[in-house]
């Protein structure tokens, strides 16, 4: 299933990609029972640092992980940097 939103492609509703070439790293069209939104989040020039146990303590009470998260692009921040991470850990434990 692929849906089409203001001419850019996307997998599906909540569904976090990559984005080349724009100001922000990852795009996700959230939806939410009618209503749909594009978040864009990230700085591209910034790599995420899953690491460090530091760096992603920071980054976890930064955003609130431990409570229920209701802003979008917070939620969306600590989905992706999981989904994401766990993807990569994939790849590099693979031998292709």
């Amino acid at each position: 299933m692929s849906i089409t939103y203001r001419g850019e492609r996307f997998s599906g509703y909540n569904k976090p990609k990559r984005t080349p070439n724009k100001s922000k790293k990852f795009a996700v069209l959230a939806k939410k029972g009618d209503k749909v939104k594009l978040v864009r989040f990230g700085d591209p020039k910034m790599t995420i640092k899953k690491d460090q146990p530091a760096r992603r303590k920071s980054f976890r009470a930064r955003h609130k992980c431990d409570t229920k998260l209701t802003n979008l692009i917070s939620l969306w921040q600590v989905r992706v940097k999981i989904v994401f991470s766990l993807k990569n850990r994939m790849f590099v434990n693979s031998k292709i």
